[in-house]
């Protein structure tokens, strides 16, 4: 690999500057933007060629060589060097160059100048003809593009280029540009001038908003006629360091295991920067300012500059001591170049989780509890654990065991989910006479097993002493049920046993007594010291109490004790059968026909006793009365079944009584003479009763007949007491109507109904009803004084239409407009809006009017002391009218 150096000199004139001209030289002479170009020659034109500039920070060169300053920095008078790398890609030879820049001063004709040799951008020839032939000449040259600082001071607008056609020579054209930037958004950025072709920018561009512009150049006649092609135009916006990096969160958080080692990944932090990722404005590199707490160490993490990783770089990460640290990042462009990068900072909270690291200790090597025999599910002691890792987690929970000191499995240990203490609990009974203490040994430890690496046994042990309290207990039977077996009918004040109890509190001193507790036929007794139990009546295995022979009886015990306690034990009597129960015929009813033949009676026997005091039965007729024999004979079929059978060719339809006389089996056999009730009848061929005898037998009995008679007499009863009780209400009716409340009498007061009547409203009256007077009583006959207000006046009445009772439906209406014009002509007639009376009752009254009592219409003085006559219910109305003057 070899090397090469050349020194390059480049004169800045303080134009290239950009400032405003109104700017000082000393202005201009600090602040500069550079843009040159720079290419080595070699024999060998197909090199792929890297370049790098010695000051990343200030200069940048692209792939084509293109040097340009990348931010605004004071340049003095004297020389700036630089150096500017190249190394070939594919041998890897290097070769270098001296740049040196220095400053002149600019004078007005160099500004002449300049504005005289901006770059022109010429058309390209276009087609033209040779020999009838249609040829494009090669262009010799591609426009390559016009690189533009973002956030250029200007002055603006700012002339960039001048495009220019040969043509311009022999034709007035004009220059136009298209695109965005340009005639289209954001518009008005580019402008040019139409007669010169001078491209120009109007205000200041923003990479970070558009990065490249494309345009098309555009050359017309005066007439809009196209005269060459357009020509693109791709203007670079030249990237600054204007953004600072922005972090994507504010705040980061992260989790780290306690102890873990060093190199342990823990978190990524990012930050972008809007500046051009590809160029040191946003190539970012983080690091860590401060760490807060700095235990064990100061530097417990670090971070990859690039990524933005965060690892661990120190042992000593224990949650117990530090549960959370806090790390203030930066991040930095420019490579992270403290003097020109922009910078920007971000917290990161990092947590340190919780790993099994303590295992659970008991607070106390020894624990004490109590408990009352014969008692479970209760809490005996309760075992308290210390663990410093985090609570109710599986490294913190504890899990309890008993490791000795129960081998019949009598305590359980559970863990309170809350306190995480062990709770020793009884599940099985203890009896203070077997055992008086239990000395348990107990271990803890975790739900998940210790981290590797940790030096403490994985769990601790502690004893448990369980003191067992002695309790008052039942007395018990012994054995329960106590089963004995004894022969039936033995007489009363007979001892059957000794049915006595135990006392399980063998170290207390208590008597015990007895009671019978359930004796359903009431047979026995027992001694309340001792226990015998005797009979006090007859034992009788035939009776409804004895199930299967056995007859059972409960007794109770109770001592003495504080609380006293009892225990119940039932005895189970087996009683022995007895010859004691004669047998009877079964059944007791029975028909048969007049003849012997086609039928006959089969019986059996029914005996309360067992074998072998029950069948084979014998069965036999008595000698007495002798027609018992001489109609009747009886054939037994085996030990259990016989036949009766006519002995005669005819008997009567009729009852019959046969007795028969019915003997067991039993040592010594007991008979007895059992009733049989025979019905004969008359029988068809196929042996059934056809007379009416056989109705009425088998019709309704005693029972049913008494039975009916008393729903005939209930039903009877029934009726009577609704008869009774509808009088009883009407009477009830009557002599409510005497009970009327004087204040509710109508018939003495005044009772006033607000009712005006007439009107729209009032108009449906029934036809029916319009009815007129035969004969008017003349007002004349009328004592004065005694005239109503509400009567007609003494005045000639208009003759009204007179309607027959049963009138013509046809005429209705005829008659009541005769009435209408009638009442028009009336010059007593009510108004409009009134009713109009055409029933009128008559102008005469027997009992003369209320109205005119001392009102103010009446003109003629009245006696009113004969109210004072008239009773209690007038008494008010003497009071007001039969005072005189007052």
């Amino acid at each position: 690999m070899t090397e090469k150096s050349n020194w390059v000199e480049y004169v800045l004139e303080d134009d290239v500057q950009k400032l405003p001209k109104r700017s000082s030289d000393q202005e201009r002479k600090e602040h500069c933007l550079l843009s040159l170009t720079v290419k080595f020659s070699n024999c060998n034109g197909k090199r792929k060629v890297q370049y790098e500039s010695s000051e990343p920070a200030d200069f940048k060169v692209d792939e084509d060589g293109m040097v340009y300053a990348v931010r605004s920095f004071p340049l003095s008078s004297e020389h700036a060097k630089f150096l500017i790398y190249a190394q070939d890609k594919e041998t890897q030879e290097k070769w270098q160059v001296a740049v040196k820049l220095s400053l002149k001063p600019t004078l007005p004709e160099d500004s002449v100048k300049e504005s005289q040799q901006i770059e022109e951008i010429v058309f390209p020839r276009q087609v033209t003809k040779h020999n009838g032939h249609l040829q494009r000449q090669k262009r010799d040259w591609v426009i390559p593009p016009i690189n533009l600082p973002e956030n250029s001071r200007g002055p603006f607008p700012q002339e960039l280029v001048r495009i220019r056609s040969d043509r311009d020579k022999n034709l007035s054209l004009r220059y136009s540009v298209t695109g965005p930037g340009a005639d289209q958004p954001p518009t008005g950025i580019f402008i040019i001038n139409p007669i010169s072709g001078q491209l120009s920018v109007t205000k200041p561009l923003d990479r970070e908003l558009i990065a490249r512009f494309h345009l098309r150049a555009h050359a017309v006649d005066i007439n809009g006629n196209q005269v060459e092609n357009p020509i693109d135009i791709v203007i670079n916006v030249i990237d600054m360091n204007d953004n600072r990096p922005e972090f994507l969160h504010q705040v980061w958080n992260g989790t780290v295991p306690e102890g873990s080692k060093p190199g342990t990944y823990v978190m990524t932090v990012t930050a972008i920067d809007a500046d051009d990722p590809n160029a040191l404005n946003g190539m970012l590199r983080y690091r860590i300012l401060s760490q807060a707490p700095s235990t064990p160490s100061p530097n417990m993490f670090t971070i990859n500059n690039e990524t933005g990783d965060i690892i661990t770089v120190a042992a000593g990460l224990d949650r117990e001591k530090v549960q959370q640290y806090t790390l203030i990042i930066q991040a930095t462009d420019m490579e992270g170049n403290p003097t020109y990068g922009l910078s920007n900072t971000a917290t990161a909270v990092i947590t340190v989780t919780d790993v099994n690291d303590n295992p659970p200790e008991f607070t106390a090597m020894t624990f004490y509890g109590e408990v009352p025999e014969n008692r479970v599910d209760v809490i005996v002691a309760n075992l308290t654990v210390t663990d410093k890792d985090q609570p109710h987690t599986p490294a913190w929970n504890a899990a309890y065991r008993i490791s000795g000191g129960d081998p019949t499995g009598r305590f359980a240990i559970q863990t309170d989910p809350n306190s995480n203490d062990g709770l020793v609990t009884v599940v099985k009974p203890i009896d203070f006479e077997t055992n008086r203490m239990f000395v348990l040994t107990v271990a803890a430890e975790n739900q998940v097993p210790l981290a590797k690496g940790i030096q403490h046994p994985p769990q601790s042990t502690a004893t448990v002493s369980v003191t067992v309290i002695d309790v008052n207990e039942n007395p018990y039977f012994a054995p329960n049920p106590k089963i004995i077996r004894q022969e039936e009918g033995l007489h009363a004040g007979t001892m059957l046993t000794t049915f006595t109890a135990q006392d399980p509190d063998r170290y207390m001193q208590q008597n015990i007594r007895y009671t019978k507790l359930s004796d359903p036929a009431n047979w026995l007794k027992i001694d309340p010291v001792n226990g015998q139990i005797t009979t006090i009546a007859v034992l009788d295995r035939e009776s409804p109490n004895v199930k299967n022979n056995i007859y059972n009886a409960t007794f109770l015990a109770s001592d003495n004790g504080i609380p006293p306690m009892s225990g119940t034990g039932t005895l189970q009597i087996y009683l022995l059968d007895i010859n004691d129960n004669a047998p009877q015929v079964l059944p007791q009813e029975a028909e048969t026909c007049e003849t012997p033949d086609p039928n006959s009676i089969n019986i059996t026997a029914l005996d309360y006793d067992i074998d072998p005091n029950a069948g084979p039965f014998a069965f036999d007729l008595p000698l007495s009365p002798a027609t018992i024999k001489r109609n009747w004979t009886i054939t037994r079929l085996n030990g259990d079944f016989a036949q009766l059978n006519l002995k005669i060719k005819f008997l009567e339809a009729g009852i019959y009584e046969v007795p028969i006389i019915i003997t067991d089996s039993g040592n010594p056999p007991k008979s007895n003479m059992s009733i049989l009730r025979v019905k004969v009848c008359q029988c068809d061929s196929n042996g059934d009763c056809t007379d009416v005898d056989r109705i009425v037998g088998a019709g309704l009995g005693t029972g049913a007949i008494i039975a009916i008679l008393l729903c005939i007499i209930i039903l009877l009863i029934l009726v009577l007491m609704f008869v009774v009780w509808m009088k009883r209400r009407d009477k009830e009716r009557q002599a409510k109507q005497l009970l009327i409340d004087p204040e509710d009498d109508v018939r003495d007061n005044i009772l006033k109904y607000d009712e005006e009547g007439g009107g729209e409203e009032d108009q449906d009256y029934d036809l029916s009803q319009l009815q007129q007077p035969d004969t008017v009583e003349p007002d004349a006959i009328k004592p004065v004084g005694i005239r109503r207000l509400d009567e007609r006046p003494i005045h000639a009445e208009p003759q009204y239409p007179v309607r027959s009772a049963a009138p013509h439906p046809g005429d209705i209406g005829d008659f009541i407009n005769e009435g209408l014009k009638a009442a028009d002509n009336d010059p007593t007639a009510p108004p409009y809006d009134s009713l109009l009376v055409f029933d009128y009752e008559g102008s005469g009254s027997t009992a003369g009017s209320l109205s005119s009592l001392n009102s103010s219409s009446s003109g003629g003085e009245q006696d009113y002391d004969y109210l004072n006559d008239w009773g209690p219910r007038f008494k008010k109305l003497a009071d007001m009218y039969g005072g005189g003057d007052e």
